[in-house]
């Protein structure tokens, strides 16, 4: 397993506050497309979800079925302490080993944190957990980047990966992106 996979490598982002990924507040695109969702009772699904700003945001939305899944037991602790009470499920697991069915899958910095090597074992493993006619939605980096994470990709990359999966995926220059991150990021939304 490559380091940036590794449990222990995650932890130790979070203890020493290496979390350059994080920034502080829901993202404003994801913000937006929830604003749009009126079915409180969707289950709701946001892999590798880190400090989860956007699954706190739903919370307090009213939506009543939200899921993080984490490798980190550091940030998988926080949330359960912070956030558990509220209705916040929390499991602290390697997303690929999850299993459940949701009608939501958000994406928001967890794509680009997994090996690209991994990306159609993702795509397939979200065939898996959507139900019939579930959703994954969410931004993705449309740039390169050195080393990683995060690792970068382009729209045909992506576009290859979910018609292989029998996805049909939209793709738009994300709305409201954030400055540092304004026009290499697309929002995306797949259906099967």
């Amino acid at each position: 397993m490559d380091d940036f996979l590794n449990k222990n490598y995650w932890d130790e982002r979070y203890l020493q506050d290496q979390t350059g990924w994080d920034i502080g507040y829901v993202s404003p695109p994801l913000k937006q497309f929830f604003d749009t969702l009126t079915n409180k009772h969707l289950r709701i699904l946001i892999p590798g979800g880190g400090n989860s700003y956007e699954a706190v945001y739903l919370l307090e939305q009213g939506f009543k079925n939200v899921t993080v899944v984490d490798i980190s037991e550091v940030v998988c602790q926080r949330l359960a302490n912070n956030y558990g009470e509220k209705g916040l499920r929390v499991v602290c697991a390697d997303f690929f080993e999850h299993s459940d069915t949701y009608d939501l899958i958000v994406e928001q910095t967890f794509f680009c944190a997994i090996s690209p090597s991994l990306r159609g074992d993702y795509v397939h493993k979200m065939t898996e957990l959507l139900s019939e006619d579930g959703v994954l939605a969410g931004l993705l980096f449309n740039r390169a980047f050195e080393g990683g994470p995060p690792f970068g990709g382009s729209v045909a990359e992506y576009q290859a990966l979910f018609d292989k999966a029998g996805f049909k995926v939209a793709f738009d220059l994300a709305p409201a992106s954030i400055p540092p991150r304004a026009g290499s990021e697309v929002f995306f939304i797949a259906k099967r």
